[in-house]
């Protein structure tokens, strides 16, 4: 390998560690390209829905990704279907792009829910106050409320849930000058098959 290739390509599992390493930074630093990856979920019709979300946490050693939801959202109701989803991470300066699936699992009234809904701050819990709730048809631009008073922000944990996505695959991919690179990795059993592929 020529000095044109940074350190990570060295090898599949460094790749795979500096991967995990981009998800880690994404969920502390706000303004991290990864922070907001675009999620896809199926429709009830069989459509691809795609969005943006919010990353919150990332647990390395088991591979779960977590993000937050309404659960009036259609997201929640199409992930309640069909747990399948598929997240596409990018961040230009580092010229690195994952695509990641798995399955996702919904908590809404248990331990987990709980735990991200207290440290979720003040302002994103006022997103699940609004009401009525998301994707519902309005008359007017404005037709809706959404409370203005931290205290009020607590009636939406009613509305509140969150997203443990399994990750199963990911495909990690390198953009540069010496010529791309990519790997892929599928997650198993307590084990783990990469193999390089071409870009």
């Amino acid at each position: 390998m020529t000095n044109d290739f940074p350190p990570f390509l060295a090898d599949l599992d460094a790749a795979l560690e500096h991967g995990f390493d981009l998800l880690t930074k994404a969920v502390r630093l706000r303004l991290a390209p990864m922070h907001t990856p675009v999620i896809s979920t199926i429709a009830r019709d069989g459509r691809p829905r795609a969005r943006v979300v919010v990353l919150r946490a990332f647990d390395r050693e088991h591979r779960h990704l977590r993000f937050h939801t309404d659960i009036r959202s259609d997201k929640f109701h199409e992930l309640h279907a069909d747990p399948r989803i598929a997240l596409l991470f990018y961040d230009a300066e580092e010229k690195i792009q994952l695509r990641i699936e798995g399955r996702a699992t919904l908590h809404q009234n248990d331990e987990r829910a709980d735990a991200a809904w207290a440290s979720s701050q003040a302002m994103s819990k006022l997103c699940y106050a609004v009401e009525p709730g998301p994707g519902h048809h309005i008359s007017a631009r404005d037709d809706f409320s959404l409370p203005r008073d931290r205290a009020e922000s607590e009636t939406g944990r009613a509305h509140f849930a969150a997203v443990i996505v399994t990750i199963e695959d990911m495909d990690f991919l390198w953009l540069g000058a010496a010529g791309n690179r990519r790997a892929s990795y599928r997650f198993a059993n307590n084990k783990i098959e990469a193999r390089w592929l071409v870009p």
